[in-house]
């Protein structure tokens, strides 16, 4: 009976996929002509045969599944022809492997075919056929096939999204990409600039991304679509060292180790996760069981790095370490041995103390004999009320449709069904103690995590629950040392239910990359995709514009700028600094103050002090001319996505940049506005925010 009912709810799911992917067909072939309907001849015919084969496929699968033993002669002949193709299976294994990614990513048709319910479709034949191929003797394919491809491809999908926009298009492709590219050139480039050497250039960017984004500008002659390739690398590389370096007693079999690697990438990505921070639990991995007078320095340091990258994280290494070191420790007779227990206690006090007085160690090795701890308790209070707390980002949202919670159970819950699995099967052995040295750390991680969400600026993913998805990582790795890896080997002899959570722990997380791959170079094609995609405008396609519309851009902006130098003042790049970071724009002294990223910030915090002086310079003309993102006015509310951040944006930036400034060109295609100082600004007082009128 239990077989029966699985078997009917797998044949239900797929015919109602089926029936959700031709609905998203017949949305996409609507409109087209007028044929019947609004269906064009060639529309209209290929969606009554996408509708027949749907309905083909929902019987024949039906028929399969239900009335396996009548194509038991049938099957036998099609795995024959498989054991006799030879290479041409491996050849066709390829061939179906890449597809996915060369028609949603490098065609035109991802653009249209975008609806989920089409592309899970896609992913299932592809995987049925994938697992059938690599299957080797007389079956037809098994669990260990299934997920074995649905691991593969999945992390194939997370693998390629980092690099769709590896592009030498010279604007920025999202609201701060262009900038950011600035941030990281700082560190080492800023000889590109033209600003005296002996002047700090602020950036609001913490040390260790600086140093890691900014690696590449070591190169002489660096383009904008190497920086943008580098940057697709340092969001994969990170995850698979850490995933290689938590699994290392798996590198003797190199297929497991790969695999590991792969699943620890397609995890952590649901974060996503900044790169620093991978980089610091890859250290603990390495330090995990080493000895202690190496472990002891290395933990202290990577408490420091990590407190340099971002306060909030200065505790996870030590807490991480000590995680590992106790949880991960066997026991005798169901205790922990002394060792463990000091391993444990040394490493992660080392690691938090490391974290908490490094930065102050550092400062009086420097000459800074003032220098003071990174952080007090008072600092914390004073970081998290600087800026609203919108906690109703928790739940389905404008900014983050589904909300933290949902998204951080979606993410986690098929991993922590098979920890508690393990656990209570007794197939992992945790004693008291172990399960405190788990549960503690994930807490306090949950915790931060979840405030910060809430803080305006976030909550638009579950990036802020880093030191949490790591933490739960490393649980799962302490699982698999302990238990975890003999019970993955017997796969097929589990619970079916254990079978479907470990499917959905590696489906899940390619799921996003999946919906997210598309091309953005079809610019010629724009007209008949906005008639397919029903979008509004070409605009909306979010399309490159063409060479020539870019190449015009780029003109008027080098024409204004040269005018605006000739007429004396400074050239304030408020946006598209990147213009200047790869040699677009030369020859202009960088302003660096009032930057985009960093005038939001003081944004979301009210802060009058800084927007003094800023609204200062604008009244005084400071600037001849400023290159922004088109600047609006509108107020929204929490039903547009980051509403109340655009609300900051408004009050602080665009009301009273748009009164003492009046744009001179818009230029839409390409996101740039070039403002210059208005004539008449009598009443631009009256404009500025509360407290800052007269």
């Amino acid at each position: 009976m239990k077989l029966f009912f699985g078997r009917l709810l797998g044949w239900g799911l797929t015919s109602f996929l089926l029936y959700k992917s031709a609905l998203a067909f017949q949305k996409i072939a609507w409109g087209t002509g007028n044929w019947r309907g609004e269906y064009s001849l060639k529309w209209g015919v290929a969606y009554f045969a996408y509708v027949g084969l749907c309905i083909l496929a929902a019987i024949l699968l039906g028929a399969l599944i239900f009335r396996a033993e009548r194509f038991h002669l049938l099957f036998e002949k099609i795995i024959a022809l498989r054991e006799k193709s030879g290479w041409a299976r491996w050849f066709l294994v390829l061939l179906v492997f890449i597809l996915p990614v060369w028609f949603f990513q490098f065609t035109p048709w991802g653009v249209v075919f975008k609806d989920l319910s089409i592309r899970v479709l896609f992913w299932v034949v592809v995987a049925v056929i994938l697992s059938f191929l690599v299957t080797r003797g007389n079956t037809f394919f098994g669990w260990v096939e299934i997920l074995l491809i649905v691991l593969i491809t999945s992390g194939e999908f997370v693998l390629v999204v980092p690099f769709m926009n590896v592009t030498e298009y010279p604007f920025s492709l999202g609201w701060s990409e262009g900038n950011r590219m600035w941030d990281y050139s700082i560190m080492f480039g800023r000889h590109i600039y033209d600003y005296p050497a002996d002047k700090k250039i602020p950036v609001l960017l913490d040390a260790g991304r600086q140093f890691i984004g900014g690696l590449p500008f070591l190169i002489p002659g660096l383009t904008i679509s190497m920086e943008r390739f580098w940057i697709g690398l340092t969001v994969i590389l990170p995850y698979l060292f850490l995933g290689f370096a938590a699994f290392r007693s798996a590198r003797k079999d190199w297929a497991i180790w790969g695999l590991a690697g792969l699943w620890t990438l397609i995890f952590l990505k649901q974060g996503p996760i900044h790169p620093p921070l991978v980089l610091c639990a890859v250290v603990v991995a390495l330090l995990w069981r080493s000895p202690l007078w190496l472990a002891i320095p290395f933990i202290a340091l990577t408490g420091y790095a990590a407190e340099e990258s971002r306060y909030t994280w200065l505790f996870a290494p030590g807490m991480w370490i000590g995680m590992l070191e106790l949880a991960g420790a066997p026991l005798n007779g169901g205790k922990l041995r002394r060792d463990a227990w000091i391993r444990a206690v040394i490493l992660g006090l080392v690691g938090m103390v490391g974290g908490y007085f490094g930065p102050k160690i550092a400062g009086i090795l420097a000459g800074n004999s003032n220098a003071s701890a990174a952080i007090t308790v008072g600092g914390v209070s004073a970081s998290v009320s600087d800026q609203p707390l919108l906690w109703y980002r928790l739940l389905p949202n404008a900014t983050y449709g589904i909300g933290i919670l949902a998204g951080l159970l979606i993410a986690t819950l098929p991993l922590i069904v098979l920890l508690i699995y393990l656990a209570v099967s007794k197939r992992w052995k945790l004693n008291g103690w172990q399960s405190l040295a788990i549960f503690s750390p994930l807490l306090a991680f949950l915790g931060v995590g979840l405030v910060a969400s809430t803080k305006i600026g976030g909550g638009g993913d579950l990036h802020n629950m880093d030191m949490f998805l790591i933490g739960l990582f490393f649980t799962g790795v302490i699982a698999w040392e302990n238990g975890g890896k003999e019970w993955a080997t017997n796969i097929n002899l589990s619970p079916f239910w254990t079978r479907v959570a470990l499917l959905l722990l590696f489906a899940l997380p390619g799921l996003q990359s999946l919906g997210e791959m598309r091309s953005y170079g079809f610019a010629e094609d724009a007209s008949w995709l906005v008639t397919l995609t029903d979008a509004p405008n070409e605009n909306a396609l979010d399309m490159y514009p063409s060479q020539a519309i870019t190449d015009s851009a780029l003109e008027t902006i080098r024409r204004e700028v040269a005018l605006a130098r000739s007429q004396g003042g400074e050239i304030l790049f408020m946006d598209q600094r990147q213009l200047l970071t790869f040699g677009y724009i030369e020859g202009v002294p960088l302003v660096p103050e009032y930057e985009k990223k960093v005038l939001m910030n003081e944004a979301l915090s009210s802060e009058e002090k800084y927007f003094q002086s800023y609204y200062a310079d604008l009244a005084a003309k400071r600037f001849s001319l400023i290159i922004s993102d088109q600047l609006r006015t509108p107020v929204k509310d929490s039903s547009f996505q980051f509403g109340e951040e655009n609300n900051a944006w408004v009050k602080w930036v665009s009301i009273p940049t748009l009164c003492y400034y009046e744009p001179k060109v818009t230029l839409r295609e390409v996101g740039v506005q070039l403002l210059v100082p208005k004539a008449d600004t009598a009443g631009c007082s009256s404009q500025l925010p509360e407290g800052l009128q007269p």
